[in-house]
């Protein structure tokens, strides 16, 4: 079962596609450009739709999520954890 979705290696977070995933639990993510997955576990119960760090980040580094800058890190961010507006913040303003 595929729980979660990137584009690119270079992707460093993953968009969950499935509903109840919950801390502790082991995730295969799809890297679709490769057509292969590896496994990752969530340090926290993650809703569909949200994102879940493939990588781990330091403040100030990029997140690229299919290929694209989405924003920066303001609190570190290890594999597994919640990617959300309360650990990335948007350039733009």
């Amino acid at each position: 079962m595929i729980h979660c979705v990137l584009h690119e290696e270079k992707d460093s977070v993953a968009v969950v596609v499935v509903e109840g995933i919950e801390a502790g639990q082991s995730m295969n993510a799809l890297i679709l450009d490769d057509n292969r997955t590896i496994t990752i576990k969530a340090n926290a119960a993650i809703p569909i739709g949200h994102k879940v760090a493939v990588k781990a980040m330091a403040t100030g580094d990029t997140v690229m999520k299919y290929g694209t800058d989405i924003g920066k890190v303001v609190a570190a961010i290890a594999i597994g954890d919640h990617a959300h507006v309360h650990n990335i913040k948007t350039k733009r303003w």
